[in-house]
């Protein structure tokens, strides 16, 4: 490890600002002795082209940002359109304040890439345990809440550039099962007697086609664990619609409405040709 990080007393680091927290350092510290056993490694390395300091540079390419606090949408989008628009990739790994826990928050949704092996997935950092965490086929039930599968990567095992490809790496075929709720109906009743916002558009939307939530059955809300929906995704720039088509399309064809399992987007994308033909 540098000297950089050898000491104890965040004063004596000599790359210690004062706003930069000791989870933020130590973190710093863990993914830079792990990432320079197979890989150069640049911490606090200054980019000209585009005035920005990344807080961990894989071979002059890749950008590691160590984000242990949450930021403004506008800085985030900025920060990761310039390096995208000067050929650099950009992983942002979350700090404690920022990780995922029951559901998705706007923030969280832009820290979201998406590959078709892993499906919607974000990258968290653990400084009490040490190790890298990978949250992966994230989806959303109809309660709003996160559904997803955890991968933990213990600081120094293995190379931390592989790891942090493994979402777009060949791999074999993953899957859970989706927790549905089986008082789904009740349930989207209490939403609409408290006139939630969500649940009111969706009403009125079925209101101007002549249908209704309150006489809907529980299979009709079937599936309830979904892909992420958003606007737009800071981290991605592929488009989504067909992964959507696909997803939804092999569910509708589902006869046992009773179970969902997840699967990544590959599975629907390599199954829908199936559906199209019958």
């Amino acid at each position: 490890m540098r000297p950089h990080f050898a000491h104890i007393s965040l004063e004596n680091c000599s790359f210690y600002a004062e706003n930069e927290s000791a989870e933020h350092l130590n973190l710093k510290a863990g993914l830079y002795s792990w990432g320079t056993q197979s890989q150069e490694v640049q911490v606090e390395a200054f980019l000209p082209e585009i005035r920005q300091i990344a807080d961990l540079l894989i071979d002059d390419r890749i950008a590691l940002e160590v984000q242990c606090s949450p930021l403004s949408q506008e800085r985030l989008e900025g920060r990761t359109l310039s390096y995208r628009q000067h050929g650099y990739q950009v992983l942002w790994l979350l700090g404690k304040k920022l990780w995922l826990k029951q559901s998705l928050t706007r923030l969280q949704k832009d820290f979201l890439y998406f590959s078709q092996n892993m499906g919607f997935h974000l990258w968290e950092l653990d400084e009490k345990k040490q190790e890298l965490r990978l949250k992966y086929l994230i989806h959303e039930d109809l309660h709003g809440r996160a559904q997803y599968k955890v991968k933990s990567f213990p600081f120094g095992q293995g190379s931390l550039l592989s790891v942090l490809r493994s979402p777009f790496q060949k791999q074999g075929l993953e899957s859970y099962l989706a927790r549905q709720d089986p008082e789904i109906c009740r349930y989207v009743r209490q939403q609409l007697y408290y006139q939630q916002p969500r649940w009111m558009k969706l009403q009125a939307q079925l209101y101007q086609k002549g249908d209704n939530l309150l006489t809907k059955s529980a299979e009709d809300f079937y599936p309830q664990v979904r892909p992420v929906q958003a606007s737009s995704f800071c981290q991605i720039t592929r488009d989504l619609t067909s992964y959507y088509q696909h997803f939804h399309r092999y569910y509708q064809a589902e006869k046992n409405k009773q179970l969902q399992i997840i699967y990544p987007p590959v599975f629907y994308a390599r199954i829908s040709p199936t559906f199209m033909i019958k």
